[in-house]
């Protein structure tokens, strides 16, 4: 059974930009597509000096185009600009970059070949500034994630950083741009990094994930801070957690609130069935889960008690395992209240799923295609899996 999207589209309603200081930081969230498109865009235009970028999806649509031509305009003008795409997730041209490679930017594709690429992929989305303003979050540079509430665009979430964070995103930055110099991408050297890297400035601090033994590090981080933890909420695109990291969901809701907005639809309707294989779990132990019918749901957010996490990385095993991740930790209980406020948002344009409904739901058929959506998302692969879908 899947759920359809909003029956009303246009009564939903992305919560506005707003500010937060926080540990020496200027934070300034934006949930509204047109909101972060402004954003983005005065961010490429008040760059003096260098602009540095990684995006998972680049497309060759609206957005793309004027992001293009706006990132060619700060190079004719003298600003550096590079720009790192995915080339798994990306389908731009040469013929499309062209202009920005004309006007004297560098673009380079991460994985360019076949192999590696495939089980390692950059699913960062960041943009530097000077290094000293920077922009991250879930959304890629494509029409969807700057669109209108509805049933084909994305609702997403961006942070824009003023302050020691952002230089410190710079140094990360510099190494993606070594590992993608030369004929073959330097896993060893990625691997390394994402075991050893890291930057903190008090409560606030950048967590990476990527290829390593057992869980990558932003995923190792938050599991610890899981122990102790008594409240939790998770806004999330794609979620089929590890069994460790779903045994600490259950732990926090059966000692606190923990609340899951996901989608309700999405791209890949094989996620939804793999997020239903792990209802029944959840709701015996007392999470309140929501499904998300406004839009597509593309936000990756999780508040902790009093920390915030936002960024790049879903809650799923290739989030948590293997692909190049990117997430800001920020501990503050001002913020960590707001951003609930947001979650709280979303939670009202979504259907409460309640042990009676996901029972309804529940057919001999539904699960059987729940468990197998799990196992192709879980344990074979996102791209395998979206192909298939299972009819749901």
């Amino acid at each position: 059974m899947a759920s359809k999207p909003c029956e009303e589209p246009g009564a939903y309603r992305d919560p506005g930009p707003f500010s937060h200081r926080a540990i020496g930081h200027l934070l300034t969230f934006y949930p509204a597509g047109r909101d972060r498109r402004a954003a983005l865009l005065s961010l490429i235009d008040e760059a003096r000096v260098s602009l540095k970028l990684a995006f998972y999806i680049f497309a060759e649509d609206a957005i793309g185009h004027l992001v293009r031509d706006r990132l060619a305009a700060a190079a004719a003008r003298g600003v550096a600009v590079t720009l790192i795409f995915d080339r798994f997730g990306s389908a731009a041209s040469d013929r499309f970059l062209a202009p920005l490679r004309a006007a004297g930017g560098d673009c380079r594709c991460f994985n360019p070949r076949w192999g590696q690429r495939y089980l390692v992929r950059n699913h960062q989305k960041l943009i530097i500034a000077d290094d000293a303003r920077a922009m991250v979050g879930g959304f890629n540079i494509e029409d969807g994630y700057f669109d209108e509430p509805g049933p084909a665009a994305w609702t997403d979430l961006a942070v824009f950083i003023e302050g020691p964070a952002a230089a410190g995103l710079a140094q990360w930055f510099e190494g993606l741009c070594r590992w993608t110099e030369g004929a073959r991408p330097q896993f060893r050297a990625i691997q390394k990094a994402v075991r050893r890297w890291e930057w903190s400035s008090g409560g606030l601090r950048w967590l990476v994930g990527g290829p390593t033994r057992g869980l990558s590090t932003w995923a190792r981080q938050l599991h610890a801070d899981m122990d102790d933890g008594e409240r939790l909420d998770i806004v999330m695109a794609y979620f089929s957690p590890p069994w460790k990291l779903l045994r600490a969901i259950g732990c926090i809701a059966r000692k606190g609130r923990t609340r899951l907005v996901l989608p309700a639809f999405t791209d890949n309707a094989t996620t939804v069935g793999a997020s239903r294989s792990l209802y029944r779990r959840l709701l015996r132990e007392g999470a309140e889960i929501r499904e998300f019918t406004a839009a597509r749901l593309h936000t990756k957010l999780i508040v902790l008690d009093d920390a915030v996490y936002i960024g790049s990385a879903n809650f799923d095993v290739r989030s948590i395992y293997i692909n190049l991740e990117l997430m800001l930790e920020i501990d503050d209980a001002a913020l960590a209240d707001k951003m609930r406020a947001v979650a709280a948002h979303y939670a009202a344009a979504a259907t409460r799923i309640t042990p009676e409904l996901h029972a309804a739901r529940a057919t001999w058929f539904n699960r059987l295609r729940w468990w197998l959506s799990w196992v192709l998302v879980s344990v074979v692969d996102y791209t395998v899996s979206r192909k298939l879908n299972l009819g749901l």
